[in-house]
């Protein structure tokens, strides 16, 4: 049997960690990455691979096509490409990932890298419009802003230099969207990396986990929804904030407080893992202690954390932010950058010294 080919996009920096998921699920063998993407096979694709926690979306990969240029008249290379894709095979992999009702029509997600002499929605049509017609189905495209109505098969293109890749999304959503989230507010965490900076924290079974800036709770939850048997509290010092958390985590057993990052009610040594958000600044500005002292924070995560503990921080000043924890008494443990919604934080990886 022929393995297909699977592409999992996802936030830019933290290709790695999504790599390291798909391994360790057993859901292919890991080919490359490349820029938001981790490329994969498998000989039998299952419904498993929507279970990637870290990942945006996963897709199974139709073609790719080399010589698409910046000019418009490249585009009839891909058009061509389209028309000629192998569609039942494709069509009975994804089935086998996510059975699904009829589809309703055919809709297309372009995007691009570099300068082009045509917009994402002239790619868009250029590969849309001849699958409906080889499908039979009405193609819904996205110019003027027009959202597809959902039950259709979505695909995604993507154009890097003069290479095009064209795939079909498995799931009838985009990963990302997590069924989970009855309640969003400014500053909400994306979840696919509040999952990846668990991921990285890499708590055993059974350790004591807090996220002491929770927000509307993403980070806490995706943790409970990992497994391992971990002890979790979330904590905001804003109560709205704090119910708005406990309703998307409802079920899973995390613990919510009310409390001030700069002053936790947590004994000294009582935290395994710290995993946090803490507030930019920007959507949502430091409030209570940490407005007043920031740097207290790092000396209050010193506090609650067990000797050895480690903390998973998302931080917009990487350099401010390490020499805080370093002068509190952490160690670097490591630091990558990511992209996020157009700013460039870094994940700071710390541990706790005796």
């Amino acid at each position: 049997m022929t393995a297909a080919r699977l592409l999992a996009r996802t936030v830019r920096g933290i290709e790695p960690v999504v790599a390291d998921e798909i391994r360790e699920r057993g859901l292919g063998d890991v080919e490359h990455l490349g820029h938001r993407e981790v490329w994969f096979r498998h000989t039998a694709p299952g419904p498993a691979v929507l279970g990637l926690r870290t990942a945006d979306d996963v897709f199974l990969v139709a073609t790719t096509v080399a010589g698409i240029g910046r000019h418009r008249a490249d585009l009839h290379g891909l058009t061509r490409a389209a028309a000629a894709l192998p569609l039942r095979g494709l069509l009975s992999a994804r089935a086998r990932c996510a059975p699904t009702a009829e589809p309703s029509g055919v809709d297309v997600s372009a995007s691009f890298l570099g300068r082009r002499n045509y917009s994402r929605y002239d790619l868009e049509d250029a590969v849309g419009e001849p699958l409906a017609a080889a499908l039979g189905l009405p193609y819904h495209s996205r110019r003027d802003g027009a959202k597809p109505p959902p039950g259709g098969l979505s695909w995604r293109v993507t154009v890097t230099g003069e290479r095009a890749v064209l795939a079909l999304r498995i799931g009838a959503r985009p990963l990302h969207r997590r069924s989970y989230r009855r309640a969003s507010r400014p500053g909400s965490l994306h979840p696919p990396l509040a999952s990846a900076l668990v991921r990285l924290a890499a708590p055993p079974a059974g350790a004591r986990l807090l996220d002491p800036c929770c927000g509307t709770g993403t980070i806490p939850v995706e943790a409970a929804l990992a497994g391992s048997g971990l002890s979790i509290v979330g904590s905001d010092r804003d109560p709205a904030a704090v119910a708005a958390a406990a309703a998307n985590g409802a079920g899973t057993g995390v613990r919510w407080v009310v409390a001030d990052a700069g002053a936790l009610p947590v004994p000294s040594g009582a935290v395994d893992v710290v995993v946090s958000n803490p507030p930019w600044d920007r959507q949502v500005p430091p409030s209570g202690a940490l407005a007043r002292e920031p740097g207290r924070l790092y000396r209050e995560l010193h506090r609650v954390l067990r000797p050895g503990g480690r903390a998973v921080l998302l931080v917009p000043d990487a350099e401010a932010a390490v020499a805080e924890a370093k002068a509190a008494g952490f160690a670097l443990r490591g630091r990558r950058a990511v992209s996020l919604s157009g700013r460039h934080p870094e994940i700071v990886e710390l541990d706790r010294r005796p």
